[in-house]
């Protein structure tokens, strides 16, 4: 089949196999140019796993520390006409370059939150590892069925409070607009925060637990966002906001448990970058691409990968004692620490007062979030001949 890109609204309904492939390649060769990590994990389970920051660390753990990985994501295979989701397409190649390279890796893909999926990579681990070191949690998911009641949650992105009214971007006309957001009710609030809080982390690190399959010292971490003044009122203090409190009361209780192990339960607040749940979020891509011109001419932009290599390898894993790792006042590690930089965000602050449709081009980096946006789908990477006739159907070694 030959593949195109096909956009609707914010998401691309095609994926190109090659060019996911190439995207993890790319990454792969980032984390082998960079320095060994000192003392990284060695046994490590990415939740979310496929695409963004799971996929990142996942490629990071293995080829930046040479670790065995299971990863556990919900991905759809190919079906004629329609290809897989690039997420399918980047764990089989992550699969197949770490086959190349002798490295373990084992597949989940179905409900990271059901308890039929934390039992069988219970299994796996007692059958493969014996216990591991490293967990990782990045589940991004509009929706959770609670594997107690079977009640179905839905996520929403609204202000709490009192409605909302700002500017976002309209990528399809490449205009600045209005928008108003509702505020959310109390049932929307519980919800996202049932889907998006920290309730599944803890029901995984407790299954872990039970078992015994964490090792002394194991570390989990879980991502997170914060982010400046102009999208506080729809992202943390909004519902998502919510969410991200509940996360983070929750690292706080797991690492209790895990120090009386020696290890460490943290939430790592990351940047905002171009993914596919954060361009659903009204304000975010608007502020993303003031951001990427501003951290562009500052030499200081950054990607998945760079941001998953500094985690790893300047917070998580250098040589200090994990009761050192540097946090700040509420316990939480840094690395959204270029994108919050005064200077950044004063630049930042004064270009959102002023974009708007006619002067959005000069002021914000559109191109660059498109090409970044296509990326992600396996679009507009170079050496990939998008004209060739390829095959959809892609198979994922150590697939469970």
């Amino acid at each position: 089949m030959i593949i195109q890109p096909k956009i609707r609204g914010f998401i691309c309904t095609t994926a190109h196999p090659v060019g996911c492939a190439a995207h993890v390649a790319e990454q792969i060769e980032y984390i082998r140019s960079q320095d060994p990590i000192t003392g990284g994990p060695q046994k490590v389970l990415v939740i979310g796993a496929s695409t963004g920051y799971g996929l990142a660390s996942r490629i990071t753990a293995a080829f930046g520390c040479g670790a065995a990985t299971m990863g556990v994501f919900f991905e759809k295979p190919s079906e004629e006409p329609r290809t897989a989701t690039p997420g399918w397409y980047n764990s089989a190649a992550f699969t197949s370059q770490a086959k190349r390279v002798g490295l373990y890796s084992r597949s989940f893909n179905g409900d990271a939150f059901s308890d039929q999926m934390r039992q069988d990579v219970c299994q796996a681990i007692k059958e493969d590892w014996g216990d591991l070191d490293c967990v990782i949690y990045s589940l991004a998911s509009p929706r959770r069925v609670d594997p107690k009641t079977g009640t179905i949650y839905k996520s929403v992105i609204k202000p709490r409070g009192s409605s909302y009214k700002n500017k976002t971007i309209d990528f399809e006309n490449t205009q600045v607009a209005p928008i108003l957001l509702e505020a959310a009710s109390d049932q929307d609030i519980a919800e996202t925060v049932k889907v998006m809080g920290g309730e599944d982390w803890q029901l995984w690190i407790e299954a872990l637990s039970a078992e015994n399959l964490l090792a002394p010292k194991a570390v989990t971490v879980a991502y997170s966002y914060i982010g400046p003044e102009v999208t506080r009122p729809v992202y943390r203090n909004g519902t998502l906001g919510a969410a991200k409190d509940h996360l983070e009361a929750t690292a706080q209780r797991l690492d209790q448990i895990m120090r009386k192990r020696q290890g460490r339960a943290l939430v790592s607040v990351n940047k905002a970058l171009v993914t596919q749940s954060s361009s659903a979020i009204p304000f975010i891509p608007l502020y993303f691409v003031i951001l990427m011109k501003v951290m562009k001419q500052k030499g200081l932009n950054e990607y998945c990968i760079h941001q998953m290599y500094r985690l790893f390898a300047e917070r998580l894993y250098n040589g200090r004692p994990l009761s050192k790792i540097p946090v700040d006042d509420r316990g939480r590690v840094r690395i959204d620490d270029w994108e919050m930089r005064s200077d950044v965000q004063e630049e930042v602050r004064h270009l959102w007062e002023q974009v708007d449709s006619g002067n959005l081009p000069k002021i914000a980096d559109i191109q660059g979030y498109n090409d970044d946006f296509l990326k992600l789908f396996g679009f507009g990477f170079n050496g990939v001949d998008y004209e060739a006739d390829v095959p959809i159907e892609v198979p994922i070694a150590g697939l469970f």
